[in-house]
């Protein structure tokens, strides 16, 4: 399969995304964390540069082969804590919100809310959004995983 389109992006693109990543980063998470809910919101979309982005950069951030083979199966798995666990759910409920899902119940709300500040959640939320936004980018211009431009 072959990307549809080679163009760089738009400067103001390009800025505006990297105001949205400061923004992301200045809000106190734990930056595993963050790398932890890019690359769960990644899977769910079948995004394979995001994921493989996501993958490479945790690896960066010191995340363990163990954590990251099992991010899909977090419930299943002794590796994630609970304030991990509930940023997961939170990314699943958020990311998951087509044709009659629940969305963010009170109950992922209230469990999140707990590990994390106002702040915090704000950050979680917006790295989400942003997640979602290249994922469905890179499904209509078929972006591949592992290629640069």
């Amino acid at each position: 399969m072959e990307a549809r389109m080679k163009s760089v992006a738009n400067p103001d693109v390009i800025t505006a995304i990297q105001h949205l990543q400061k923004a992301i980063h200045a809000g106190g998470v734990d930056p595993l964390v963050l790398e932890l809910v890019h690359l769960r919101a990644s899977q769910i979309n079948g995004c394979s540069p995001c994921v493989f982005a996501g993958v490479q950069s945790a690896k960066k951030h010191g995340e363990t082969e163990d954590r990251l083979h099992n991010v899909v199966t977090w419930r299943e798995t002794p590796f994630f804590t609970e304030a991990e666990r509930a940023a997961l759910a939170l990314t699943e409920a958020a990311t998951r919100i087509q044709d009659g899902a629940p969305g963010v119940t009170d109950e992922i709300w209230d469990a999140a809310a707990t590990h994390f500040d106002e702040k915090q959640m704000s950050a979680i939320i917006l790295n989400i959004a942003i997640t979602n936004f290249f994922n469905r980018i890179n499904h209509t211009i078929r972006e591949q995983a592992g290629k640069t431009r």
